[in-house]
């Protein structure tokens, strides 16, 4: 649940969501998807109040967001490349598209290497860069990252937020959750919204106190 919350977030920004479990972090983000609708208030993507969307245009709109879970969310038979493929085969995307997109946004994510590999053969931090490319490659204009590091060892998580650092500079709006002080301190200067009890409890860039 969350009370009385308002914020804004430009495009191209990198904003960390932080909180307690319970605090509202997966309630903001389930209103952003059109998962769960506000009681009060509006919600809006760019001009467009999101709970006024037709029905049938709701994976439209989803489609401008990718998203990234803590538990990768693989499908266990595909190669790396399939994964991501099926990602683009469902938005519609042509034989072509496919051939020359899937290749492009693995390297990005330093995978150029082991596109054919089952997630059996990658690690953790593997099998999440895969999510991370699976999640851009229609070229959304937000990346939502639902605690994307939460299942990694130090060092992968690093490597994790490198990544999303980089599809941030190349022009995706991200929104990260994240309980993990060690992020936020690796971001350094980047804006931290601290949710407690469902509310904005402090609003700023670097650093949260849990």
């Amino acid at each position: 649940m969350v009370n009385d919350v308002s914020l804004t977030i430009e495009p191209e920004e990198f904003v960390s969501i932080v909180g307690r479990s319970g605090a509202g972090k997966t309630t903001l983000l389930k209103m952003l998807l059109t998962e769960e609708a506000p009681s009060d208030g509006v919600i809006f993507f760019e001009s467009i109040d999101i709970n006024k969307i037709k029905k049938s245009k709701i994976n439209c709109y989803r489609r401008r967001i990718g998203i990234v879970f803590q538990d990768f969310r693989l499908l266990p038979n595909r190669t790396a490349y399939e994964n991501v493929s099926f990602a683009m085969e469902a938005a519609g995307k042509s034989n072509e598209e496919i051939e020359s997109d899937v290749p492009h946004v693995l390297k990005l994510v330093d995978l150029g290497e082991k596109i054919y590999n089952f997630p059996h053969e990658l690690s953790g931090g593997e099998q999440q860069r895969v999510a991370i490319a699976r999640a851009i490659v229609n070229q959304p204009d937000v990346l939502v990252a639902d605690e994307p590091t939460g299942n990694l060892d130090p060092q992968n998580a690093e490597d994790i937020i490198r990544i999303l650092q980089k599809i941030n500079e190349l022009g995706t709006t991200v929104i990260l959750t994240t309980h993990n002080r060690s992020i936020i301190e690796f971001l350094g200067r980047k804006r931290v919204i601290t949710m407690e009890n469902g509310e904005i409890a402090r609003d700023k860039n670097g650093g949260y106190v849990l």
